[in-house]
Protein backbone atom coordinates (compact mmCIF):
# COMPACT_ATOMS: atom_id res chain seq x y z
CA UNK A 1 0.00 0.00 0.00
CA UNK A 2 1.56 3.29 -1.13
CA UNK A 3 1.01 6.78 0.24
CA UNK A 4 -1.81 7.48 -2.24
CA UNK A 5 -3.78 4.44 -1.08
CA UNK A 6 -3.30 5.50 2.55
CA UNK A 7 -4.47 9.04 1.73
CA UNK A 8 -7.57 7.71 -0.05
CA UNK A 9 -8.33 5.43 2.92
CA UNK A 10 -8.02 8.31 5.40
CA UNK A 11 -10.30 10.51 3.29
CA UNK A 12 -12.84 7.68 2.96
CA UNK A 13 -12.92 7.11 6.73
CA UNK A 14 -13.26 10.83 7.45
CA UNK A 15 -16.05 11.34 4.92
CA UNK A 16 -17.98 8.27 6.09
CA UNK A 17 -17.70 9.23 9.78
CA UNK A 18 -18.80 12.79 9.01
CA UNK A 19 -21.65 11.66 6.75
CA UNK A 20 -22.96 9.07 9.23
CA UNK A 21 -22.93 11.46 12.19
CA UNK A 22 -24.66 14.16 10.12
CA UNK A 23 -27.20 11.64 8.84
CA UNK A 24 -27.87 10.59 12.44
CA UNK A 25 -28.70 14.19 13.38
CA UNK A 26 -31.15 14.67 10.54
CA UNK A 27 -32.62 11.20 10.94
CA UNK A 28 -33.94 12.43 14.29
CA UNK A 29 -35.69 15.31 12.51
CA UNK A 30 -36.92 12.93 9.79
CA UNK A 31 -38.37 10.63 12.43
CA UNK A 32 -39.99 13.37 14.51
CA UNK A 33 -41.67 14.94 11.51
CA UNK A 34 -42.93 11.57 10.26
CA UNK A 35 -44.23 10.60 13.70
CA UNK A 36 -46.03 13.94 13.86
CA UNK A 37 -47.66 13.23 10.50
CA UNK A 38 -48.68 9.73 11.56
CA UNK A 39 -50.16 11.04 14.83
CA UNK A 40 -51.77 14.18 13.37
CA UNK A 41 -49.39 16.59 15.14
CA UNK A 42 -47.22 19.44 13.94
CA UNK A 43 -43.77 18.30 15.03
CA UNK A 44 -40.66 20.47 15.47
CA UNK A 45 -41.01 23.66 13.41
CA UNK A 46 -39.46 26.52 15.43
CA UNK A 47 -35.68 26.13 15.08
CA UNK A 48 -34.80 27.35 11.61
CA UNK A 49 -37.00 27.25 8.51
CA UNK A 50 -39.57 24.49 8.96
CA UNK A 51 -37.57 23.07 11.89
CA UNK A 52 -34.48 22.37 9.75
CA UNK A 53 -32.08 23.51 12.49
CA UNK A 54 -33.72 21.43 15.24
CA UNK A 55 -30.88 18.83 15.29
CA UNK A 56 -28.36 21.65 15.78
CA UNK A 57 -30.45 23.05 18.64
CA UNK A 58 -30.60 19.60 20.26
CA UNK A 59 -26.82 19.20 19.92
CA UNK A 60 -26.15 22.58 21.55
CA UNK A 61 -28.56 21.76 24.37
CA UNK A 62 -26.92 18.40 25.07
CA UNK A 63 -23.43 19.89 24.89
CA UNK A 64 -24.16 22.48 27.57
CA UNK A 65 -26.05 20.19 29.94
CA UNK A 66 -24.42 19.37 33.26
CA UNK A 67 -22.06 16.41 32.97
CA UNK A 68 -22.00 14.36 36.18
CA UNK A 69 -20.61 11.01 37.27
CA UNK A 70 -22.51 9.21 40.07
CA UNK A 71 -20.40 8.91 43.21
CA UNK A 72 -20.97 5.15 43.55
CA UNK A 73 -20.37 4.36 39.85
CA UNK A 74 -17.38 2.47 38.52
CA UNK A 75 -15.82 5.58 36.99
CA UNK A 76 -13.54 3.96 34.41
CA UNK A 77 -16.19 1.64 32.98
CA UNK A 78 -18.86 4.35 33.26
CA UNK A 79 -16.82 6.68 31.04
CA UNK A 80 -15.74 3.93 28.63
CA UNK A 81 -19.21 2.45 27.99
CA UNK A 82 -20.52 5.19 25.61
CA UNK A 83 -17.44 4.83 23.40
CA UNK A 84 -17.82 1.04 23.37
CA UNK A 85 -21.38 1.51 22.17
CA UNK A 86 -20.78 4.07 19.42
CA UNK A 87 -17.54 2.71 17.89
CA UNK A 88 -19.05 -0.61 16.61
CA UNK A 89 -21.94 1.37 15.11
CA UNK A 90 -19.50 3.43 13.02
CA UNK A 91 -17.04 0.73 11.95
CA UNK A 92 -19.88 -1.39 10.51
CA UNK A 93 -19.66 0.87 7.45
CA UNK A 94 -16.18 -0.38 6.51
CA UNK A 95 -17.49 -3.22 4.32
CA UNK A 96 -20.84 -1.81 3.18
CA UNK A 97 -20.76 -0.98 -0.58
CA UNK A 98 -22.90 2.14 -0.95
CA UNK A 99 -22.05 2.66 -4.60
CA UNK A 100 -19.42 1.74 -7.18
CA UNK A 101 -16.99 4.33 -8.52
CA UNK A 102 -13.85 2.71 -9.87
CA UNK A 103 -10.93 5.14 -9.73
CA UNK A 104 -9.26 3.09 -12.46
CA UNK A 105 -12.04 4.54 -14.67
CA UNK A 106 -13.25 1.16 -15.86
CA UNK A 107 -16.90 0.99 -14.84
CA UNK A 108 -17.27 -2.57 -16.16
CA UNK A 109 -15.16 -3.84 -13.25
CA UNK A 110 -18.04 -2.91 -10.93
CA UNK A 111 -20.12 -5.69 -12.48
CA UNK A 112 -17.31 -8.29 -12.77
CA UNK A 113 -17.61 -7.87 -16.54
CA UNK A 114 -15.10 -10.06 -18.43
CA UNK A 115 -14.47 -7.09 -20.75
CA UNK A 116 -13.05 -5.04 -17.86
CA UNK A 117 -9.37 -4.35 -18.42
CA UNK A 118 -8.41 -3.00 -14.98
CA UNK A 119 -9.05 -4.26 -11.42
CA UNK A 120 -11.76 -2.72 -9.27
CA UNK A 121 -10.75 0.01 -6.82
CA UNK A 122 -14.08 1.20 -5.49
CA UNK A 123 -13.82 4.44 -3.53
CA UNK A 124 -17.46 4.08 -2.43
CA UNK A 125 -16.53 1.12 -0.23
CA UNK A 126 -13.79 1.41 2.36
CA UNK A 127 -12.72 -2.25 2.45
CA UNK A 128 -13.64 -5.03 0.05
CA UNK A 129 -12.69 -8.19 1.93
CA UNK A 130 -13.57 -11.81 1.23
CA UNK A 131 -15.23 -12.27 4.65
CA UNK A 132 -17.22 -9.03 4.78
CA UNK A 133 -20.39 -10.79 6.01
CA UNK A 134 -18.49 -12.34 8.93
CA UNK A 135 -17.11 -8.90 9.75
CA UNK A 136 -20.65 -7.46 9.87
CA UNK A 137 -21.88 -10.23 12.18
CA UNK A 138 -18.85 -9.84 14.46
CA UNK A 139 -19.17 -6.06 14.78
CA UNK A 140 -22.93 -6.09 15.36
CA UNK A 141 -22.55 -8.73 18.07
CA UNK A 142 -20.10 -6.69 20.18
CA UNK A 143 -22.40 -3.67 20.33
CA UNK A 144 -24.14 -5.18 23.36
CA UNK A 145 -21.07 -4.65 25.56
CA UNK A 146 -21.45 -0.88 25.67
CA UNK A 147 -25.08 -1.05 26.77
CA UNK A 148 -24.52 -3.83 29.30
CA UNK A 149 -21.49 -2.17 30.87
CA UNK A 150 -23.30 1.17 31.02
CA UNK A 151 -26.09 -0.43 33.04
CA UNK A 152 -23.69 -2.27 35.34
CA UNK A 153 -21.25 0.60 35.96
CA UNK A 154 -23.95 3.13 36.88
CA UNK A 155 -24.70 1.35 40.19
CA UNK A 156 -28.41 1.92 39.64
CA UNK A 157 -30.89 -0.94 39.85
CA UNK A 158 -32.97 0.36 36.94
CA UNK A 159 -29.89 0.78 34.77
CA UNK A 160 -28.71 -2.69 35.78
CA UNK A 161 -32.05 -4.21 34.78
CA UNK A 162 -31.84 -2.42 31.45
CA UNK A 163 -28.34 -3.80 30.87
CA UNK A 164 -29.41 -7.35 31.72
CA UNK A 165 -32.40 -7.05 29.42
CA UNK A 166 -30.19 -5.80 26.61
CA UNK A 167 -27.80 -8.75 26.87
CA UNK A 168 -30.67 -11.28 26.92
CA UNK A 169 -32.50 -9.57 24.05
CA UNK A 170 -29.51 -9.10 21.78
CA UNK A 171 -28.21 -12.64 22.30
CA UNK A 172 -31.68 -14.05 21.54
CA UNK A 173 -32.22 -12.10 18.33
CA UNK A 174 -28.61 -12.41 17.17
CA UNK A 175 -29.30 -16.10 16.43
CA UNK A 176 -32.27 -15.35 14.16
CA UNK A 177 -30.30 -12.56 12.49
CA UNK A 178 -27.41 -14.93 11.86
CA UNK A 179 -29.74 -17.53 10.34
CA UNK A 180 -31.20 -14.94 7.95
CA UNK A 181 -27.74 -13.79 6.87
CA UNK A 182 -26.50 -17.39 6.51
CA UNK A 183 -29.35 -18.13 4.10
CA UNK A 184 -28.24 -15.16 1.96
CA UNK A 185 -24.67 -16.46 1.97
CA UNK A 186 -25.91 -19.91 0.89
CA UNK A 187 -27.95 -18.33 -1.90
CA UNK A 188 -25.03 -16.45 -3.46
CA UNK A 189 -22.14 -18.65 -2.34
CA UNK A 190 -19.90 -15.84 -1.11
CA UNK A 191 -19.07 -13.89 2.04
CA UNK A 192 -18.12 -10.75 0.10
CA UNK A 193 -20.66 -7.94 0.33
CA UNK A 194 -19.59 -6.60 -3.08
CA UNK A 195 -20.06 -10.01 -4.69
CA UNK A 196 -23.52 -10.37 -3.13
CA UNK A 197 -24.56 -7.07 -4.73
CA UNK A 198 -23.07 -8.00 -8.12
CA UNK A 199 -24.81 -11.39 -8.16
CA UNK A 200 -28.26 -9.80 -7.73
CA UNK A 201 -28.45 -9.28 -11.48
CA UNK A 202 -31.95 -10.20 -12.55
CA UNK A 203 -33.61 -10.89 -9.21
CA UNK A 204 -32.95 -9.08 -5.95
CA UNK A 205 -32.31 -11.11 -2.83
CA UNK A 206 -35.80 -10.57 -1.45
CA UNK A 207 -37.22 -13.01 -4.00
CA UNK A 208 -35.34 -16.19 -2.99
CA UNK A 209 -34.98 -15.02 0.61
CA UNK A 210 -38.33 -13.45 1.42
CA UNK A 211 -38.56 -15.39 4.68
CA UNK A 212 -34.98 -14.40 5.46
CA UNK A 213 -35.88 -10.76 4.81
CA UNK A 214 -38.81 -10.89 7.24
CA UNK A 215 -36.61 -12.51 9.89
CA UNK A 216 -33.82 -9.99 9.26
CA UNK A 217 -36.15 -7.01 9.64
CA UNK A 218 -37.62 -8.26 12.92
CA UNK A 219 -34.28 -9.33 14.39
CA UNK A 220 -32.43 -6.19 13.27
CA UNK A 221 -35.13 -4.00 14.82
CA UNK A 222 -34.56 -5.83 18.10
CA UNK A 223 -30.78 -5.53 17.63
CA UNK A 224 -30.92 -1.74 17.44
CA UNK A 225 -33.36 -1.67 20.42
CA UNK A 226 -36.10 0.10 18.48
CA UNK A 227 -39.82 0.02 19.17
CA UNK A 228 -41.58 -2.36 19.60
CA UNK A 229 -38.45 -4.01 21.06
CA UNK A 230 -37.19 -1.11 23.21
CA UNK A 231 -37.53 -3.05 26.47
CA UNK A 232 -34.07 -2.05 27.66
CA UNK A 233 -35.18 1.56 28.15
CA UNK A 234 -38.87 1.14 28.97
CA UNK A 235 -39.64 4.32 30.89
CA UNK A 236 -42.75 2.85 32.54
CA UNK A 237 -40.66 0.11 34.16
CA UNK A 238 -37.02 1.22 34.20
CA UNK A 239 -37.16 5.07 34.33
CA UNK A 240 -34.82 5.25 31.35
CA UNK A 241 -33.03 1.93 31.36
CA UNK A 242 -29.29 1.52 30.93
CA UNK A 243 -28.70 5.25 30.30
CA UNK A 244 -30.63 6.58 33.31
CA UNK A 245 -27.49 7.91 35.02
CA UNK A 246 -25.97 9.43 31.89
CA UNK A 247 -26.25 13.06 30.86
CA UNK A 248 -24.82 15.64 28.47
CA UNK A 249 -22.68 14.26 25.62
CA UNK A 250 -22.34 10.79 27.15
CA UNK A 251 -26.10 10.40 26.85
CA UNK A 252 -25.86 11.83 23.33
CA UNK A 253 -23.41 9.08 22.37
CA UNK A 254 -25.95 6.41 23.32
CA UNK A 255 -28.60 8.33 21.42
CA UNK A 256 -26.24 8.54 18.44
CA UNK A 257 -25.50 4.81 18.63
CA UNK A 258 -29.15 3.83 18.22
CA UNK A 259 -29.67 5.93 15.11
CA UNK A 260 -26.33 5.13 13.46
CA UNK A 261 -27.00 1.41 13.96
CA UNK A 262 -30.47 1.91 12.51
CA UNK A 263 -28.95 3.46 9.39
CA UNK A 264 -26.34 0.68 9.26
CA UNK A 265 -28.76 -2.25 9.50
CA UNK A 266 -30.96 -0.57 6.89
CA UNK A 267 -27.91 -0.35 4.62
CA UNK A 268 -27.17 -4.04 5.26
CA UNK A 269 -30.78 -4.94 4.41
CA UNK A 270 -30.47 -2.99 1.15
CA UNK A 271 -27.21 -4.81 0.37
CA UNK A 272 -28.52 -8.31 1.07
CA UNK A 273 -32.12 -8.14 -0.12
CA UNK A 274 -32.65 -5.17 -2.44
CA UNK A 275 -29.72 -5.27 -4.81
CA UNK A 276 -27.50 -2.83 -2.94
CA UNK A 277 -26.48 -0.01 -5.29
CA UNK A 278 -27.83 -1.80 -8.38
CA UNK A 279 -30.93 -0.79 -10.27
CA UNK A 280 -32.32 -1.86 -13.68
CA UNK A 281 -30.55 -0.16 -16.55
CA UNK A 282 -27.36 0.80 -14.71
CA UNK A 283 -25.11 -1.10 -17.12
CA UNK A 284 -27.02 0.33 -20.06
CA UNK A 285 -26.37 3.79 -18.63
CA UNK A 286 -22.65 3.06 -18.45
CA UNK A 287 -22.56 1.80 -22.05
CA UNK A 288 -24.46 4.83 -23.36
CA UNK A 289 -22.38 7.42 -21.51
CA UNK A 290 -19.15 5.71 -22.57
CA UNK A 291 -20.23 5.84 -26.21
CA UNK A 292 -20.98 9.56 -25.88
CA UNK A 293 -18.27 10.90 -23.57
CA UNK A 294 -15.71 8.20 -22.86
CA UNK A 295 -14.88 5.79 -20.00
CA UNK A 296 -14.13 8.45 -17.36
CA UNK A 297 -17.55 10.09 -17.76
CA UNK A 298 -19.16 6.62 -17.80
CA UNK A 299 -17.44 5.66 -14.54
CA UNK A 300 -18.55 8.90 -12.89
CA UNK A 301 -22.12 8.47 -14.16
CA UNK A 302 -22.30 4.87 -12.92
CA UNK A 303 -20.81 5.90 -9.57
CA UNK A 304 -23.24 8.76 -8.97
CA UNK A 305 -26.25 6.77 -10.19
CA UNK A 306 -25.34 3.77 -8.00
CA UNK A 307 -24.87 6.02 -4.98
CA UNK A 308 -28.23 7.69 -5.59
CA UNK A 309 -29.93 4.30 -5.97
CA UNK A 310 -28.46 3.07 -2.70
CA UNK A 311 -29.48 6.22 -0.80
CA UNK A 312 -33.06 6.10 -2.10
CA UNK A 313 -33.43 2.48 -0.98
CA UNK A 314 -31.89 3.40 2.37
CA UNK A 315 -34.37 6.23 2.95
CA UNK A 316 -37.23 3.84 2.09
CA UNK A 317 -36.05 1.42 4.80
CA UNK A 318 -35.71 4.24 7.33
CA UNK A 319 -39.26 5.33 6.52
CA UNK A 320 -40.43 1.76 7.12
CA UNK A 321 -38.67 1.70 10.50
CA UNK A 322 -40.34 4.93 11.61
CA UNK A 323 -43.68 3.62 10.39
CA UNK A 324 -43.25 0.48 12.49
CA UNK A 325 -42.38 2.58 15.55
CA UNK A 326 -45.54 4.64 15.09
CA UNK A 327 -47.76 1.59 14.59
CA UNK A 328 -46.73 -1.14 17.03
CA UNK A 329 -46.90 -0.97 20.83
CA UNK A 330 -44.05 -2.23 22.98
CA UNK A 331 -44.01 -5.98 23.56
CA UNK A 332 -44.14 -7.49 27.01
CA UNK A 333 -40.76 -8.91 28.03
CA UNK A 334 -41.81 -12.56 28.18
CA UNK A 335 -43.40 -12.25 24.74
CA UNK A 336 -40.21 -10.68 23.46
CA UNK A 337 -38.21 -13.73 24.53
CA UNK A 338 -40.94 -16.09 23.31
CA UNK A 339 -40.87 -14.52 19.84
CA UNK A 340 -37.11 -14.76 19.55
CA UNK A 341 -36.59 -18.34 20.76
CA UNK A 342 -39.84 -20.11 19.84
CA UNK A 343 -40.63 -18.47 16.51
CA UNK A 344 -37.79 -16.60 14.83
CA UNK A 345 -35.03 -19.11 15.54
CA UNK A 346 -37.02 -22.17 14.30
CA UNK A 347 -38.14 -20.23 11.22
CA UNK A 348 -34.53 -19.25 10.56
CA UNK A 349 -33.41 -22.87 10.74
CA UNK A 350 -36.29 -23.93 8.45
CA UNK A 351 -35.22 -21.25 5.96
CA UNK A 352 -31.67 -22.60 5.94
CA UNK A 353 -32.97 -26.12 5.23
CA UNK A 354 -35.22 -24.80 2.44
CA UNK A 355 -32.33 -22.96 0.83
CA UNK A 356 -29.95 -25.92 0.95
CA UNK A 357 -32.45 -28.46 -0.39
CA UNK A 358 -33.88 -26.29 -3.16
CA UNK A 359 -30.53 -25.19 -4.58
CA UNK A 360 -29.28 -28.79 -4.59
CA UNK A 361 -32.39 -30.16 -6.32
CA UNK A 362 -32.91 -27.23 -8.72
CA UNK A 363 -29.67 -26.07 -10.39
CA UNK A 364 -31.57 -23.38 -12.33
CA UNK A 365 -31.17 -20.24 -10.20
CA UNK A 366 -34.31 -18.51 -11.48
CA UNK A 367 -36.58 -21.49 -10.83
CA UNK A 368 -35.01 -22.10 -7.42
CA UNK A 369 -35.55 -18.45 -6.44
CA UNK A 370 -39.27 -18.55 -7.20
CA UNK A 371 -39.68 -21.93 -5.48
CA UNK A 372 -38.05 -20.48 -2.36
CA UNK A 373 -40.32 -17.45 -2.58
CA UNK A 374 -43.38 -19.70 -2.63
CA UNK A 375 -42.10 -21.79 0.27
CA UNK A 376 -41.46 -18.59 2.25
CA UNK A 377 -45.06 -17.42 1.76
CA UNK A 378 -46.42 -20.81 2.77
CA UNK A 379 -44.22 -20.95 5.87
CA UNK A 380 -45.19 -17.45 6.99
CA UNK A 381 -48.88 -18.23 6.45
CA UNK A 382 -48.63 -21.41 8.56
CA UNK A 383 -46.67 -19.60 11.28
CA UNK A 384 -49.24 -16.81 11.32
CA UNK A 385 -52.09 -19.26 11.73
CA UNK A 386 -50.42 -20.77 14.82
CA UNK A 387 -49.53 -17.44 16.44
CA UNK A 388 -53.00 -16.06 17.10
CA UNK A 389 -53.55 -14.10 20.29
CA UNK A 390 -55.24 -16.40 22.86
CA UNK A 391 -58.79 -15.63 23.81
CA UNK A 392 -59.39 -14.10 27.26
CA UNK A 393 -60.32 -16.48 30.05
CA UNK A 394 -64.01 -16.32 30.92
CA UNK A 395 -63.89 -17.53 34.54
CA UNK A 396 -61.80 -14.63 35.90
CA UNK A 397 -63.33 -12.71 38.82
CA UNK A 398 -62.59 -9.01 38.63
CA UNK A 399 -62.38 -6.66 41.61
CA UNK A 400 -65.43 -4.69 40.48
CA UNK A 401 -67.51 -7.91 40.55
CA UNK A 402 -66.67 -8.81 44.15
CA UNK A 403 -69.47 -8.28 46.75
CA UNK A 404 -69.05 -5.15 48.82
CA UNK A 405 -69.22 -5.09 52.60
CA UNK A 406 -71.49 -2.72 54.49
CA UNK A 407 -68.64 -0.35 55.30
CA UNK A 408 -67.60 0.17 51.64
Amino acid sequence: MNWLDILILVIQCFVIALAVTTAFAYLTLFERRLLARFQNRVGPNRAGPDGFLQPLADAVKLFFKEDIVPSAADRAVYLLAPAMAVIPAIIIWAVVPFGCLNINWDWRACFNDPYATTPLRNILQIAEIDVGVLYLLAVTSIGVYGITLAGWSSNNKYSMLGGIRSSAQLVSYELALGCAVLAVVMTYGTLSTHEIVVLQTSLWGIVPQFLGFVLFMIASTAEVVRAPFDLVEAEQELVGGYNTEYGSMKFALFFMTEYIKLIAVSAIAVTFFFGGWRFPGLQTLGTGVEALAGPIAASIAVGLASLGSFLLKLVAFLFLSVWIRASWPRLRYDRLMDLGWKWLLPLGLINIVYTAVVYVLLPNQQVAAFVLFGLSLITLAIAGSFSRVPKPVDNVTYVKDLPRSAGD
